[in-house]
């Protein structure tokens, strides 16, 4: 069990430093989105984070998995980090 909270934990870490760079490269808060096996962050992407697309490429790249969206105020660019992997322990 201790072994869970330590993983939940790097987990939240690697979240808020994905988070903490979104918001540098694109200049808006990003959004964090805890759900069922994961965390989920966000980010409005603006002219800042495309002139600098490399670096937001690599900060999507430490999740488990990333993607641009579009919306209806423009596009938003998404990494999930998974807390562990679905279903039940064996």
């Amino acid at each position: 069990m201790g072994s869970d909270r330590h993983h939940r934990a790097a987990i939240r870490t690697a979240a808020a430093t994905a988070a903490r760079q979104l918001t540098e490269l694109t200049g808006t808060p990003a959004r964090l989105q805890d759900e069922a096996y994961a965390v989920r962050i966000e980010a409005d992407v603006t002219d800042a984070a495309l002139s600098h697309w490399p670096r937001l490429l690599a900060v999507l790249d430490l999740g488990t998995e990333y993607g641009v969206t579009n919306g209806p105020d423009g596009q938003v660019a998404w990494l999930r980090i998974a807390l562990r992997d679905k279903g039940p322990r064996l």
